[in-house]
């Protein structure tokens, strides 16, 4: 081949080289534009933005816990914290699109941002706020002792030692159970814990007062019983991750609105027949 042959086929392929590393500027190792990927954060959209531009607000709820979030003999997802989150949700001029996850797994869920905000009776403590913001607090509960009613060995918390107790492992109502000495049997949830006690699986479970006496007054029959109760109330709000200040205020001031307006007291006293936000 001769020499000129030989640079003009050199200089063609350096061209090609050049035009391929031109356009593959500003790309992201799966061939996107980074410049695309960040495009919502580059805009300065907060959640709350996002939320708004989308019409709906995505929450991670259980769907299993009763009555604060469950589904009816029809099916239909509905509690108290179902009702209060799709009148937030109204508030805020939005819809509230519910995402059923296992309580064991929610947390994970708004970590990896499935959710906007979780409202699953999340009780707000002082180890979970390192991670995450929480809205004011929208009810006060206290932790119960519940067993067979055949079983007459258990009649105060610090009974529980060497004990099963059926328990949500990431639950605060677990921590209860395992400072008095109790073997965690993990469960999906307050039914679980329930029917597992029933049939004589475990010993005990601690868990909400106020799903004991809906579960109560749905079956009045069920062999069980109530024998002690934690001293603290706990106070529940919804979760967030945080960073997303400006998605709190507004759920807050909803909140406010609810609570001033008496439509609060009228979802509470349907599921409890009382105020449970005091």
């Amino acid at each position: 081949m001769k020499k000129s042959s030989i640079l003009l086929l050199a200089l063609l392929v350096f061209t090609l080289v050049l035009a391929a590393c031109g356009n593959n500027k500003g790309q992201g190792t799966n061939g996107q534009s980074d410049a695309g990927n960040g495009g919502a954060a580059q805009s300065g959209q907060t959640l709350l933005d996002q939320v708004k531009a989308n019409g709906k607000i995505r929450v991670g709820t259980e769907g299993t816990y009763a009555p604060f979030t469950y589904h009816d003999k029809d099916g239909n997802l509905t509690g108290f914290d179902v009702e209060l989150t799709r009148e937030v949700a109204k508030r805020l001029g939005v819809e509230a699109e519910f995402i059923e996850t296992k309580w064991d797994g929610i947390f994970a869920g708004l970590d990896a941002k499935r959710f906007d905000v979780v409202a699953n009776q999340v009780s707000i403590r002082d180890d979970r706020k390192e991670k995450y913001d929480f809205s004011d607090p929208y009810i006060v509960s206290k932790a119960v002792l519940i067993v067979n009613e055949k079983n007459e060995d258990i009649k105060k918390l610090a009974d529980l030692k060497g004990k099963k107790a059926g328990q949500s492992l990431t639950s605060n109502l677990t921590d209860i159970a395992k400072e008095n000495g109790a073997e965690i049997v993990q469960t999906d949830g307050f039914n679980q814990a329930i029917d597992l006690l029933i049939s004589g699986r475990i010993d005990a479970t601690v868990n909400d007062g106020l799903s004991y006496l809906d579960f109560k007054k749905q079956k009045p029959d069920a062999p069980i019983k109530v024998v002690d109760e934690a001293a603290n109330a706990s106070h529940s709000g919804f979760l967030f991750n945080k960073g997303n200040a400006e998605l709190v205020e507004a759920v807050d001031k909803a909140l406010e609105e609810i609570k001033n307006d008496g439509t609060y007291l009228k979802i509470s006293e349907k599921y409890f027949g009382e105020d449970v936000s005091k």
